[in-house]
């Protein structure tokens, strides 16, 4: 197939013209969008992205993190709320998301930020004896690529984030899971550059697609789907466990029903793995997979099969 050659960025300041905002990729609708024919005839690919980081209690004056995550009695320090609570999603919460998943027969894959990767290499190991797939996911959870940073950081940033998975699992990641998917308009051509093959940053579709190419490497951008994510749903919105549950029913009954999609469902231990919720997510894993023709799947498996189609 003929690679796809982006529209050109405006520079800052010039009059805007019709088509898209970025030479990233072309605009597709979806009666534009292919129907993907995923392994045995499934409908619908599946994968569950866990996220496992590290939260600094001090991080550098100039890191950029989620403004929305601080203690609910404000923002301060030494913030122990938020950081204890990152703590209890690796010491409790992940065992009690890692007992759901299992009991659905469900190979989790790991957005694994450099810092979690150095300092919980038990869990690493837990993880891997399930064939987890693993991506690179940034350095800590309060850090994240900013259009600030140089492209010097910006690529120190990227192979550090890459070489910190490496070292923990033994294999170099295939995929990029951006912290709070933040990106810079340069981000998807260094992590083609840095030998990358997919990305989940991007929320703006259902189904994969391709970015690029950048000097001839496309990346597979696998939708993160932020409107099920635990985080952006359970904790920022306050949405009831109950209806996020239903949520998360409906939207994989209407994308199974309409055929050649992925579904990701994003995992915080310490969200999902609270002793309140656990019952939610077992109920979400049991509506979910309950329907036939479903392919489980890790991303590293979706993104293989998708770009073959692409």
């Amino acid at each position: 197939m003929a690679e796809h050659v982006p529209a050109r960025t405006p520079p800052v300041g010039e009059q805007r013209r019709p088509g898209m905002d970025h030479a990233h990729h072309a605009f597709r609708t979806l009666t534009e969008a292919p129907r993907f024919t995923w392994p045995d005839e499934a409908r619908i690919a599946f994968t569950v992205t866990l996220v496992l980081d590290h939260w600094e209690l001090q991080p550098p004056k100039d890191a950029c993190r989620d403004p929305r995550i601080v203690s609910p009695i404000g923002n301060f320090f030494p913030d122990w709320l938020s950081w204890s609570q990152r703590e209890y999603g690796a010491r409790v919460g992940i065992f009690r998301v890692l007992d759901a998943l299992d009991r659905f027969d469900v190979v989790p894959s790991v957005a694994l930020g450099a810092a979690a990767a150095q300092r919980y290499p038990e869990l690493v190991d837990e993880l891997g004896r399930r064939n987890a797939c693993f991506m690179a996911h940034g350095t800590f959870a309060t850090r994240s690529i900013t259009s600030r940073m140089s492209e010097e950081q910006e690529r120190a940033f990227i192979a550090e984030s890459r070489a910190a998975v490496h070292a923990a699992t033994g294999e170099m990641p295939l995929g990029w899971c951006g912290q709070d998917f933040n990106e810079s308009d340069r981000t998807p051509a260094l992590l083609a550059a840095a030998g990358f093959a997919y990305t989940t940053d991007w929320a703006n579709d259902d189904r994969p697609f391709l970015l690029g190419p950048y000097h001839g490497h496309s990346l597979v951008a696998l939708p993160p789907q932020p409107e099920w994510s635990d985080l952006e749903c359970m904790w920022l919105r306050r949405v009831p466990p109950p209806v996020w549950v239903d949520n998360v029913a409906e939207a994989f009954a209407f994308l199974h029903d309409e055929g050649g999609a992925a579904f990701n469902l994003t995992l915080h231990p310490w969200i999902a793995g609270q002793a309140h919720r656990i019952r939610w997510l077992r109920e979400a894993l049991s509506r979910v997979l309950g329907r036939g023709a479903v392919w489980r799947c890790t991303t590293d498996e979706v993104a293989r099969v998708a770009r073959e189609q692409l």
